[in-house]
Formats: C-alpha cells, structure tokens, sequence
C-alpha cells in the first residue's frame, strides 16, 4: 500500500490520537488553554556556532558557563574529537561534571531509503552512531529523512518507513540510543509534521517519537496547531530557533534561521501548545545563520539562551 500525502493527511488525523495523542478535550475547549507548563531544559545544538570550528570539550565548557543545561553535538564533531586521539569517556565526564545532559546528536545515516543496499549500510552506520552517542552519555539520536530527500527522491511509502523506524527503534533498544523521527521542512519526503506523526504512530512501536522544528514546521508547511495533537513525552527533544517574514516560506533554507522572538514565528501559540501537552523535554537552540557564525560564540550563546527563555517566559 503506497500512500500519497493526500491519504496521509486525511488519515493523520486519526492516527494522531493513538499512541502519540494527548487526550481528547473538553467541549469547547481550545488546546492552548490548558493552564499547564512545559518544564523544559536548555540545550545548544553545535550548529549555531559551527564555523568557529572550536572542539566539543570547548563548546561543552563554554555551554556550561553561560548556563546551558545540555548539548546537541553532531556525528562528525564527535568522530573528529575521536580521531584526534581523546577519551569519549573523558568528554562524558566533562559533560557530567558540568551537570549537562547530551540531549540528543545529528546523524545522516540513510536509514529509510528505497535502495535496500543503501539501507543497509544506512543501518550500519545508525549503529556505529548510536554507539557513539552511548559513549559521551547521549540517549537519543535524529533520524532525519536522508536519502529520500531531494528534489528528485520518489516519493516515500510512508508506511514502509513507519516499519524501517521500528527497525531503528529496535537498534536503539540494543544501543540504549532512541532514534527520533526528524522533520525536515524542504525535504520530498517527512517534510510535514503529520508525515512524522504518521510514520511514528504506524511503526507500532513503544519508543517511537518525534524531534520537530520551528522553522522545519513553517517550512514544510504544517500549521503549528498540530502540536496539540501529540503527546508531549513523544518530544524528547524541539529543534528552537525562528524565521523572517522575507523571503517567501519556500525560497527559505537554513541559513535564514534567527534567534527566537526574532522572527515571525507565532510564539503564543507554540507556547501555548506546549504547554498544554505537556512538554517536558530539551529546547535545543538550532541555527545556521551566517551572521551569527562570524561573532563571538560566548556573545551569541548567551543571546540564544535568554531569547529562548524569554519565549516561554513571555508566553506561559
């Protein structure tokens, strides 16, 4: 059975409420007014300072003096560390020494292609990269849609992918490392938020969850409302950054990402949604904004950090 975005968006809906849903409501109630709210801890994904090619046990130290509560590193940054010959269990205890948590990690391993060659190596890899992350004392990873994500990708089964993510889902049982279904705005493929709902709900599987986005989210071109359908334990992790209101949604990419409260991103809303599910996870600052990669990484870490605690502070 091969479905079409159409199938799955009039389907969504309904999967939604299984195991991801957060409860029905009450007659008349709107989703943002659950007088609940979301406990969140701070992270620093890498990206946001990427260029200035500092070394994790740098950027650990640095996070960790201007108050971040955990840290997002990327694969390679940790094979790099690696490679040059220091201890992961070294850095594993620099981050534990800090009281910061390695939230989750980036990786590309092709796990959900068509190609089941590509696949396979795409599973190995995923492996090797939770592996990784179980030595530096990570416990989740992105499973992002690499492989089917170009402009000339086919488009996916998303019920086979639901099934590949519980093959994943299994390594991570193995690993002790839970793979989340990462949005990707521009992508062919899981580029909506129902798309990842979809394959997490359809992969039948306990440990099943999603790692959203702000600018993804607008990207692809889902309405922020949906959040109000997932339970907030199935978010581990929530990509936080923001975006301009030029240039058009689809002529955006990455770089175009700002601090949060920056851009035009409906905060109260977001908020809103989660608090009312719940969310109890890491808001891990994601940006790769050129401008800020040119200025001092202290200076736009601890503007990061208070623009993202200002958005919950704002809105709660």
């Amino acid at each position: 059975m091969n479905l079409n975005r159409r199938d799955v968006l009039a389907a969504t809906s309904a999967a939604a409420l299984g195991s991801l849903a957060s409860g029905s409501l009450k007659a008349g109630e709107n989703r943002t007014s659950t007088p609940k709210q979301a406990r969140v801890r701070f992270c620093l994904n890498t990206s946001t300072i990427r260029e200035k090619k500092l070394g994790l046990n740098v950027i650990v130290d640095l996070a960790a003096e201007v108050g971040y509560e955990g840290i997002e590193p990327w694969i390679r940054e940790i094979d790099i560390y690696k490679k040059s010959g220091k201890s992961l269990s070294d850095l594993k205890k620099k981050i534990a020494d800090h009281g910061m948590r390695v939230e989750s990690a980036i990786g590309f391993a092709r796990w959900v292609s068509d190609d089941d060659a590509e696949r396979e190596k795409g599973l190995e890899q995923m492996k090797r990269d939770m592996d990784l992350v179980h030595q530096i004392g990570g416990t989740h990873i992105a499973a992002p849609p690499v492989g089917m994500h170009g402009k000339d990708a086919p488009e996916i089964d998303l019920l086979a992918a639901a099934k590949r993510y519980h093959t994943i889902l299994d390594l991570g049982r193995e690993t002790g490392v839970t793979p989340q279904v990462e949005i990707w705005g521009p992508s062919k493929n899981l580029s909506r938020l129902g798309e990842a709902v979809f394959v997490a709900v359809e992969s039948g599987h306990p440990d099943a969850c999603i790692l959203p986005d702000v600018y993804h989210i607008y990207r692809g071109g889902s309405a922020f409302d949906g959040l109000g359908l997932i339970n907030g334990a199935a978010i581990h992790c929530f990509h936080f950054n923001d975006y301009p209101a030029t240039p058009p949604r689809l002529e955006m990419n990455d770089s175009h990402r700002v601090y949060p409260g920056d851009g035009v991103a409906p905060w109260k809303e977001i908020i809103g949604m989660l608090n009312a599910i719940g969310f109890s996870g890491a808001a891990s600052l994601e940006l790769f904004n050129k401008d800020y990669w040119k200025q001092d990484p202290k200076e736009v870490l601890e503007i990061g950090l208070k623009k993202m605690k200002a958005v919950f502070a704002d809105h709660s």
